[in-house]
């Protein structure tokens, strides 16, 4: 490869939170751990690899300049974002003015549901659910209704859509946020299932906020649709938000984006995220996006999937084959596992308590399913190199599920 993804990238005294904040996990003490085991990072959502070259190249070439005052965006930036999405997700018609800064994808998902609805109101969403719906809906005075994901004969996560008809009708409700690709599930729809849910909406005039952070990481040849993109209704009642932050690992930055095509939505949304006075651009982080989006980053993105898949076929073999009592529907995008443990709990007479304190004991640490309204589940991050992959599952045989 071209790109490095096997080096084990030191991440200590550099404000990781996934690595100076372990200890801030409810329970985790790595003070505590087994003798020779080190923790390996595997909870909250970002990347152990370092990123894409041309990111650092861009905002240092920026910094050498010694003055960082008011600024207006480069059309360049509007550029990047419009190829990119057209190269990557078959996206025409995008323009400079559908574009709008977010951020961060949470506070476009609030700017837009204050514009769909008054406080109080019902919202779909579904469930498993991503904690950071939770927080920003509930914070800001939104129900959440839930309809949940079932999985199929195959374990495949799927939409309920006489569950979510039902509730739309009987809860009054006229919005929703989608998640595409799903988190914490790793669902990747296909073009049927946004298009049927897309004429839900449509059938019941419920307006969509569509999280699509992730989906520039799809494994083993899955297609991103998006939900603007299967109708011209669907393009005309969908806010979509995005943001380089998952694809590069660029959180620490900030700088998501938003694309609305229908001119009425978009002034209002624009006007709603403006209030607070500080939802505004970060030179550094203009910089970092077209240094992202440039020929490198197309290279770098496609073998970060590559790696990501592969981490995710062995991590998904090894449950299957080592961990009897443990599930795991195989993630379609995303480097999240969200895995099942309710069967091994009842058969050995634990809780998922005792499992994560076991997991944390042995420095792997993963985070509690629970806030993700996964009853009995443990959410586990893959984006590191295999061998810190295979050492993980390695303690999680000998020390946890086969001790």
């Amino acid at each position: 490869m071209k790109y490095d993804f096997t080096s084990i990238l030191d991440r200590h005294g550099k404000d990781a939170m996934a690595i100076d904040g372990v200890d801030r996990m409810s329970g985790f003490d790595s003070n505590a751990l087994k003798d020779g085991c080190d923790v390996i990072p595997m909870w909250v959502a970002d990347m152990n690899f370092p990123t894409c070259p041309t990111i650092p190249e861009a905002m240092i070439e920026r910094a050498k300049h010694p003055a960082y005052g008011y600024f207006f965006p480069r059309e360049e930036y509007f550029d990047a974002i419009i190829k990119w999405h057209e190269t990557r997700n078959g996206v025409t018609g995008l323009t400079k003015e559908c574009i709008g800064y977010e951020n961060g994808v949470l506070g476009g998902v609030i700017s837009a549901l204050n514009v769909f609805c008054s406080k109080g109101d019902n919202v779909l969403i579904h469930s498993p659910t991503y904690i950071g719906f939770t927080g920003c809906l509930s914070n800001n005075g939104y129900n959440m209704i839930h309809s949940p994901l079932i999985q199929d004969e195959n374990g495949v996560w799927r939409m309920d859509f006489a569950d979510m008809e039902q509730k739309i009708v009987e809860k009054k409700i006229h919005a929703a946020v989608f998640c595409s690709p799903h988190n914490p599930c790793g669902r990747v729809w296909e073009r049927w299932e946004v298009e049927q849910f897309m004429e839900l909406c449509k059938k019941h005039d419920v307006m969509v906020v569509s999280d699509e952070i992730w989906s520039d990481i799809l494994l083993n040849g899955h297609k991103h649709i998006p939900p603007q993109s299967v109708s011209e209704d669907a393009r005309n009642r969908t806010v979509a938000v995005y943001a380089p932050s998952k694809t590069f690992n660029l959180a620490g930055l900030v700088g998501s984006y938003h694309i609305i095509y229908n001119k009425y939505i978009r002034e209002r949304v624009e006007k709603e995220s403006s209030l607070p006075h500080y939802n505004d651009m970060n030179v550094i982080s203009m910089h970092a996006l077209i240094g992202a989006y440039k020929p490198e980053g197309y290279e770098w993105t496609d073998e970060l999937c590559q790696v990501l898949s592969g981490n995710v076929d062995y991590a998904c073999k090894y449950i299957a084959e080592h961990f009897e009592g443990v599930k795991v529907s195989k993630p379609e995008g995303t480097y999240m596992l969200f895995v099942d443990c309710a069967e091994w709990c009842e058969k050995h007479g634990n809780t998922i308590e005792d499992v994560e304190h076991a997991v944390w004991s042995v420095g792997v640490a993963v985070q509690d399913g629970r806030m993700f309204h996964g009853p009995c589940h443990l959410r586990i991050n893959l984006a590191l190199p295999l061998s810190r992959v295979k050492e993980a599952f390695d303690r999680l045989d000998k020390y946890v599920f086969n001790a």
